[in-house]
C-alpha cells in the first residue's frame, strides 16, 4: 500500500462565562383615549430611561437603546356580541447591556415593580473581541484534532506522515448535513425570581456560552 486518501472530521468547543447581558424592558399603557394613553406611557417610560442613563454614566451599562412609541387600537366585544368603544394600547421598548450580572439583577429588582413595566428576555453574550478570539482558537483546535485523527488512521495502516490536501467547514467536503451550532456561539441563561409580600427581587444566573467548531479535512497518507 503506497498511499491512501484519508478524510476526517475534527471538532472542538470552548465554554466561556458571558461578559455582557442585554435585557429588553417594555413600558405599556392602555385606555379609552389615545392622547391620554400616549401621555401616560411617556411619563411611565421616563424614570426607566433615567435609571438606565444614570447607570450608563456610572459605567455599569455599556450601551442602551429606546425604540419609538408604538400605538394601536382594538375594539373589544362584550358578552352580547357587540363591539365596544376602541381601547388604545401604547408601548415603548428599551434595551440595556450590562457589564455585570449582579448589576443587572439589582436594576431589574428596582424597575420591575414600577407601573407599566414588563421585563422581557435576557441575551447573554461576549464582547465582539473576545468572541472573535475564541472562535479562532476553537477553529485551530478543531484542525489539530483532524490532523491527529488522520495521523492515527495512517499509523494504523502502517503508513507514515499525512499531507493535507483539503480542509473546509463541515458539510463542504463530505455531503452530510451540518450539526446544530457548528461554528456559532450558543448562549443560555436563566432567571430566578422570588417575591415576598412587599417586594420583588430578580436574580440572574447565566450559563456558560458554548463556542464550537467542526471542520472536515482530506489528507494523503504515504
Amino acid at each position: 500500500m503506497s498511499e491512501v486518501t484519508v478524510t476526517v472530521r475534527g471538532e472542538h468547543e470552548a465554554r466561556v462565562a458571558p461578559e455582557r447581558a442585554t435585557i429588553r424592558v417594555s413600558v405599556r399603557a392602555e385606555g379609552p383615549e389615545r392622547a391620554s394613553v400616549v401621555d401616560r406611557v411617556m411619563r411611565l417610560a421616563e424614570p426607566v430611561r433615567d435609571s438606565i442613563t444614570t447607570r450608563k454614566e456610572a459605567g455599569t451599562v455599556v450601551e442602551w437603546t429606546s425604540k419609538r412609541l408604538s400605538v394601536r387600537a382594538e375594539r373589544p366585544w362584550n358578552n352580547e356580541g357587540k363591539r365596544l368603544a376602541p381601547v388604545y394600547y401604547a408601548s415603548i421598548d428599551l434595551t440595556a447591556t450590562f457589564a455585570e450580572a449582579s448589576e443587572l439583577s439589582i436594576w431589574v429588582s428596582d424597575v420591575s415593580p414600577w407601573d407599566g413595566v414588563e421585563v422581557g428576555w435576557v441575551n447573554w453574550h461576549l464582547t465582539p473581541e473576545t468572541n472573535s478570539r475564541i472562535e479562532g482558537e476553537v477553529a485551530a483546535e478543531a484542525v489539530g484534532v483532524a490532523v491527529a485523527r488522520a495521523q492515527a488512521y495512517a499509523t494504523a495502516l502502517g503508513l507514515g506522515d499525512v499531507m493535507p490536501i483539503e480542509i473546509a467547514d463541515v458539510g463542504l467536503i463530505a455531503p452530510t448535513p451540518a450539526p446544530p451550532f457548528t461554528g456559532m456561539a450558543k448562549a443560555r441563561g436563566s432567571a430566578l425570581a422570588s417575591a415576598d409580600a412587599g417586594s420583588a427581587s430578580m436574580e440572574y444566573e447565566p450559563d456558560e456560552i458554548v463556542i464550537s467548531a467542526t471542520v472536515e479535512a482530506r489528507f494523503l497518507a504515504r
